[in-house]
C-alpha cells in the first residue's frame, strides 16, 4: 500500500519508523531485534535508509595504491522485502543519487517493482566521506530532482532504452525531503522552498522532514510551504536525544539547532542515562503537541535507541 493512501485513509495521526540496514557481514537478526518492540504499535510503513559507497585506497606490494569501492550497508531492496515478509508492513526504501548510475537506478527500481514495493523516498544523499562537496557518480544524477524525474518517467512507462516496446508503467509513490531549518547548502529558505516546490510539481506525493526539536520550526515550515503553493502532506521527522555527545554531533551532522531549554537540561545531566530520560520526555512532549495539531504521521528516526521511541509511542 502506498504512503499517500495510508495518509488519505487515516482517521487519526499515523506512526512510522526509520531503520538502518545491517552492516555487511552481519545477519538480519539484529534488525529484527530492533524492530520487534516497535511492531506492537502497528506502524503504517517503515523507511529503510541507503548509504552510498565509500572509496578507500589500499597499498599494493609495489608501494602503489589501489582505489577500492566499499559499500558498508548493501541490500536495501532485500531488507525491505524481508521486513515486509516478516511483519506484513509496507516499506519505503531510500533512493539516492550518490554512487549510482542512471542505469543502476533503473535496475533498482525494476527490482523494487518485482518485490511488490511501491514506495520510494528520493534523496540526493550526502557527499562521500573523502569529498568536501557532493560529486555524482559518472553517468549518475547530480540532483534529487533529476532522480525524481527518472522515477516519474518510469511511472509513465518511459525507460532509458527508448526502443523498448510494450513497456509497463510502475506505480511508485514518491516522497522527498524537506528541511524546516533549511538545507545547509541552500542560500536561504525562499530558495530552498522554490526547489522543493519544483519537486512537488514534478510529481512527488509527500514530504518528510529532517529531524527538528522545536515544533514551532515545523509549523513555520508548513505555513511557508502552503504559502508557496506546496499542498502535499508534510510528515514531521522526530528523533530522541540520548547522550551528551549529541549536543555537538547532531548540529554538526544534520545542520540543526537544539532549543536552549533542551540543551540546558541535558547539560545538567550527570550520565547518559539521565540524558535519555530528558530526551524521552522532550520527544513525548513534541509528539503529543504534533498529534494534537493533526499532523498526518509521526515519523521516528529510531537509529540506536528503539526502546526510547517505543516508550514514547506507548504513552501517546
Amino acid at each position: 500500500m502506498k504512503v499517500i493512501d495510508h495518509i488519505n485513509q487515516a482517521k487519526d495521526t499515523l506512526v512510522s519508523f526509520e531503520v538502518l540496514p545491517p552492516l555487511k557481514g552481519k545477519g538480519i537478526e539484529a534488525l529484527y531485534k530492533h524492530l520487534d518492540p516497535l511492531m506492537e504499535f502497528k506502524p503504517s510503513f517503515i523507511n529503510v535508509t541507503y548509504h552510498r559507497s565509500e572509496h578507500v585506497f589500499k597499498k599494493r606490494t609495489d608501494g602503489s595504491f589501489e582505489k577500492v569501492i566499499i559499500r558498508k550497508r548493501p541490500g536495501t531492496e532485500s531488507i525491505c522485502a524481508a521486513i515486509m515478509n516478516k511483519y506484513n508492513v509496507d516499506t519505503v526504501p531510500h533512493l539516492i543519487c550518490g554512487g549510482f548510475s542512471v542505469n543502476e537506478t533503473e535496475d533498482a527500481l525494476i527490482n523494487l517493482r518485482y518485490l511488490g514495493i511501491d514506495n520510494v523516498l528520493v534523496l540526493r544523499g550526502d557527499a562521500a566521506k573523502n569529498e568536501t562537496a557532493f560529486e555524482p557518480e559518472p553517468g549518475g544524477h547530480k540532483y534529487a530532482s533529476d532522480l525524481l524525474q527518472q522515477v516519474v518517467n518510469l511511472n509513465a512507462g518511459i525507460y532509458l532504452e527508448d526502443d523498448l516496446k510494450g513497456t509497463q508503467k510502475t506505480e511508485f509513490c514518491i516522497g522527498v525531503a524537506g528541511y524546516p531549518e533549511k538545507h545547509f547548502e541552500a542560500p536561504n529558505m525562499e530558495t530552498d522552498l522554490r526547489y522543493l516546490k519544483q519537486k512537488i510539481d514534478a510529481g512527488a506525493d509527500y514530504i518528510v522532514t529532517q529531524m527538528f526539536f522545536d515544533n514551532a520550526k515545523y509549523y513555520a515550515f508548513v505555513k511557508a510551504c502552503r504559502e508557496a503553493g506546496i499542498n502535499v502532506p508534510i510528515i514531521p521527522g522526530l528523533k530522541p536525544v540520548y547522550s551528551k555527545k549529541q549536543l555537538t554531533v547532531l548540529p554538526k551532522t544534520f545542520h540543526i539547532d537544539l532549543p536552549t531549554d533542551l540543551s540546558n537540561e541535558i547539560l545538567k545531566c550527570k550520565t547518559d542515562e539521565d540524558v535519555e530520560k530528558v530526551g524521552q520526555e522532550w520527544l513525548l512532549t513534541q509528539s503529543r503537541d504534533l498529534k494534537k495539531n493533526g499532523v498526518p504521521v509521526l515519523h521516528y528516526y529510531t537509529l540506536g535507541k528503539p526502546h526510547v521511541v517505543a516508550n514514547v509511542v506507548k504513552q501517546l
